[in-house]
């Protein structure tokens, strides 16, 4: 009966009821004709033999919360694919202070939360994160049940290692206490769990061929889906970030990839990160299905702008030409008001100026 009705047909939470996988193949079968169904769900469940694999019938869209873009803050005067195409050069400005967007950061791409203050906001994300750490964890199929008040650290330890490639160890020295020792694999099962309920999404290490001998580091960078979470965690609000330039500068790189992956994931890219052993790195790598790339740095003041420049072009020394394409662009992401090329080529560009 759920299945019956006007199409095409949503049904939230389909997890709660892992059958309905099966009974929606079967009627996809049956119709003969695509998009008839929008399976959503708010965690990945547990892998099961008995569900069909979907092939042929199912495809896989990875929902994010809205970028500046879609929430309606950024000019948009700048594209992603305008930035990876050959004799691109950047103009216009963007739509946001430095004030404006610390408090798009602590609100996030969250719908609901549009027209909230950036208090009220965070009201509704500290809520949501409790929420996590007693329901949704303990929704898992698979998972064991997990101490709430562990998980609320394990948030916190994720706020404050955000953007940066803490290991397991670090975070779980940072969140044991003196009457609770968290080892390093534990950490790992915890972090697997919050990427299946959709809170947590790493940014992995990207490889390519280079001309030196350094040793690429593999470490994945720490992300929450949405910066606003690690504001909240940390009860970071408004007003605390603007004397606080220092971790904000991590909230926006955060920013900058959750926009990244959404404007990216419209081409069909990706988004990992690039350091190696002579500390050589890069803070976004943006890949596209078709191969083409680009590189890109974050630098809250535009002031720094010039420096991250430098640094793209050595590490654009590195690779070797023989078996690497080279980057379609190096770009230095600012929460500046100006969208400008440098003489030496590199584009810089705020975030409220992004858009696909």
């Amino acid at each position: 009966m759920l299945l019956e009705g006007a199409k095409p047909r949503l049904i939230d939470e389909w997890q709660l009821a892992p059958s309905l996988w099966n009974h929606v193949r079967h009627a996809v079968d049956d119709m003969g004709s695509p998009g008839q169904f929008i399976l959503t769900g708010s965690s990945v469940p547990a892998d099961d033999e008995t569900r069909h694999a979907g092939a042929g019938r199912f495809m896989r869209l990875r929902m994010r919360p809205m970028s500046l873009h879609e929430a309606g803050f950024s000019s948009g005067v700048v594209s992603l694919s305008a930035l990876l195409s050959d004799g691109f050069e950047a103009s216009g400005a963007g739509a946001l202070s430095i004030a404006e967007l610390i408090d798009r950061t602590v609100i996030g791409g969250w719908p609901a939360l549009q027209q909230l203050d950036p208090e009220a906001a965070q009201d509704q994300l500290i809520s949501y994160l409790d929420d996590v750490s007693r329901v949704d964890l303990a929704r898992l199929d698979g998972s064991p049940r997990r101490d709430p008040a562990r998980i609320r650290r394990l948030f916190r330890a994720l706020g404050r290692s955000i953007a940066t490639e803490a290991s397991h160890a670090t975070i779980a020295a940072d969140l044991s206490d003196s009457g609770d020792t968290v080892r390093g694999d534990q950490v790992s099962g915890y972090l697997r769990e919050l990427e299946r309920v959709f809170v947590a999404e790493p940014q992995p290490s990207w490889s390519a061929h280079l001309r030196s001998r350094d040793t690429v580091r593999k470490a994945a960078k720490r992300h929450f889906v949405d910066p606003s979470l690690a504001a909240a965690a940390l009860g970071a609000g408004a007003k605390r970030l603007i004397g606080d330039l220092e971790y904000f500068g991590q909230l926006f790189e955060s920013l900058v990839v959750r926009d990244l992956r959404v404007y990216s994931s419209a081409l069909r890219g990706s988004v990992s990160h690039y350091r190696d052993s002579a500390g050589t790195e890069v803070d976004a790598i943006v890949e596209l299905y078709d191969g083409a790339w680009a590189a890109f740095e974050v630098k809250l003041a535009d002031s720094k702008a010039e420096e991250a420049a430098e640094a793209l072009l050595r590490f654009r020394a590195k690779l070797d030409p023989k078996k690497t394409v080279p980057p379609a662009a190096l770009v230095v992401i600012t929460a500046g008001q100006y969208a400008y090329t440098l003489p030496n080529g590199v584009h810089v560009v705020p975030l409220s100026a992004l858009a696909p």
